[in-house]
């Protein structure tokens, strides 16, 4: 029905990093969860209310947070989707995660009812009356949650988008638990002790994993994480590829701000024999392929390195040797050698882990040794920095 209902109400519907049309499927998708969640909340009310099943009354109570949570989701993709201003120069794509948070909050809170009415019916149970039409609503309601979570699970890969990919987890938890409030209604009449209460903490547990999972990755992408590996290894690849007069690239930096506001920052090694007005001419380009590759703003720092002095080709190559010995992962760039008879200074930057914790002014030291095994003449002017990729 989603993809019908994209045909006709949203325009360039498979353009989908188009902002306007990433703002359409979210709407589209906070619309008919609002519509489903109210329809769910309203019939689980009456079967509830016929049963005299407190389990089904909580669950119909479940599906009317749920319904709050598509009006989060989306007001959530309306406001990330405001054009930039003084404020937020950046724009306000940032503000989708804060609903994403949100969303999963709204998951926490409805594990916690659930365990308190689960908990209360073990030590509380009241009888309970079968009815056909509370069965049909419930089996009904379990098709209908597992049908928004594909729809809202294939939306958020399509579209990038977090708070869709939190929706979708907390319908599969509402499947599930409206699967056991079904099971536990059909059995309980029959059995000598409430299982429903039992059952219903289990539930309760499952969906309480699923909100911290939610709110841990939302959290992680609104306080910034780590950029993706593949996306980092594909600009790499861009960049190295693009033209031979690139030598080598470093500190490359990955801000993001919502999907369709990420920013990249790099640096590109380059000769400095070459001319240098092809090599900004070079470096523009780059920069336009990367925005339209990969839907970003690029901004690149030139740096010229000596590429024709054997002698400082032969003691980089060394260097880097001792570097890796002290650890495999660290690495080296914009080297230089200055000097004279009495001592000679290589200049260059070691980039490390952002895990590692080693002292930078041991390290340091550690370094100066290593190098000096290679030549005692030679003293160290560096920078110790981390990698943030």
């Amino acid at each position: 029905m989603v993809w019908l209902l994209s045909k006709l109400f949203i325009k360039n519907p498979k353009e989908y990093k188009n902002p306007k049309t990433r703002e359409s499927y979210g709407v589209l998708s906070g619309f008919l969860g609002i519509f489903l969640n109210i329809a769910l909340f309203a019939f689980k009310l009456v079967a509830g209310i016929i049963s005299g099943a407190v389990s089904i009354m909580a669950d119909a109570f479940n599906n009317l947070m749920d319904a709050g949570s598509s009006i989060v989701t989306l007001i959530g993709v309306k406001k990330a989707s405001k054009h930039a201003d003084e404020d937020h120069p950046f724009g306000h794509g940032r503000i989708e995660y804060i609903a994403g948070m949100l969303v999963a909050v709204l998951i926490l809170f409805v594990a916690y009812e659930l365990i308190s009415s689960s908990v209360n019916k073990i030590f509380n149970p009241q009888e309970i009356k079968l009815s056909t039409l509370a069965i049909v609503i419930l089996s009904v309601s379990v098709a209908v949650k597992l049908y928004m979570f594909l729809y809202n699970f294939l939306l958020a890969k399509k579209i990038n988008s977090l708070v869709l990919k939190a929706t979708a987890f907390d319908s599969i938890s509402d499947s599930v638990s409206t699967l056991v409030v079904l099971v536990a209604f059909i059995v309980s009449p029959y059995l000598p002790f409430a299982i429903d209460g039992y059952i219903g903490s289990l539930v309760a547990l499952f969906i309480f994993y699923t909100g911290f999972k939610s709110l841990k990755e939302t959290a992680n992408a609104l306080l910034g994480q780590k950029p993706d590996k593949d996306f980092v290894e594909n600009v790499q690849k861009f960049v190295l590829e693009y033209d031979k007069k690139v030598l080598g690239i470093h500190d490359l930096i990955v801000h993001n701000y919502g999907e369709g506001k990420t920013i990249i920052s790099l640096h590109c090694e380059v000769s400095n024999k070459e001319n240098v007005d092809l090599l900004h001419d070079m470096i523009d380009a780059i920069e336009f392929g990367l925005n339209d590759k990969f839907n970003c703003l690029a901004t690149i720092h030139m740096d010229p390195i000596v590429t024709d002095c054997d002698q400082t080709n032969i003691c980089k190559k060394q260097v880097i040797e001792k570097i890796h010995e002290i650890n495999p992962q660290y690495s080296i760039h914009d080297f230089r050698m200055t000097g004279g008879e009495s001592h000679i200074n290589l200049i260059f930057d070691v980039v490390i882990p952002l895990s590692d914790k080693t002292s930078h002014s041991e390290l340091e030291k550690t370094i100066l040794q290593k190098v000096r095994e290679i030549n005692p003449l030679y003293n160290i002017v560096i920078k110790i920095e981390h990698s943030y990729v």
